[in-house]
């Protein structure tokens, strides 16, 4: 009874032995199922990433463009209406053009009295540029 009691054993240890090692290869297998899964999403997300990020800025790099251009175009307006209203006052009223002129050539009436008011540093050079444009 020994004898064949070891031997059931044995053959028990065989069979769990056997059972351990093949779930052991499982898990192994199922280990490297997960990672290549876990890879494949990575890659996958990163191949979406790749296709939306360059486009996104690109939009970005637009939006921002066009933002400038569009104070551009609201200052190349405001200036325009400031010169329409001068071109207009310069055609239609006389007084301003006495004004203008004598200003710009530097007389002034008998009796008058001119007080000249001499414009800080960012003032000047803001004239210099519109008198440039």
């Amino acid at each position: 009874m020994t004898k064949r009691f070891t031997a059931l054993r044995c053959a028990e240890v065989d069979q769990t032995y056997g059972d351990f090692r093949a779930r052991r290869e499982a898990t192994v297998w199922q280990r490297l199922n997960r990672i290549l899964r876990v890879l494949l999403v990575i890659a996958i997300w990163l191949v979406i990433m790749s296709l939306f990020v360059p486009p996104a800025k690109k939009l970005k790099q637009s939006r921002a463009e066009i933002d400038a251009l569009q104070t551009q175009v609201n200052e190349q307006k405001t200036l325009l209406a400031r010169q329409t209203r001068e071109v207009n006052l310069l055609k239609t009223d006389p007084t301003y053009l006495e004004i203008i002129a004598r200003d710009r050539l530097d007389l002034m009436k008998e009796g008058e009295t001119i007080f000249r008011l001499e414009p800080g540093e960012g003032a000047k050079n803001k004239r210099e540029n519109s008198a440039r444009r």
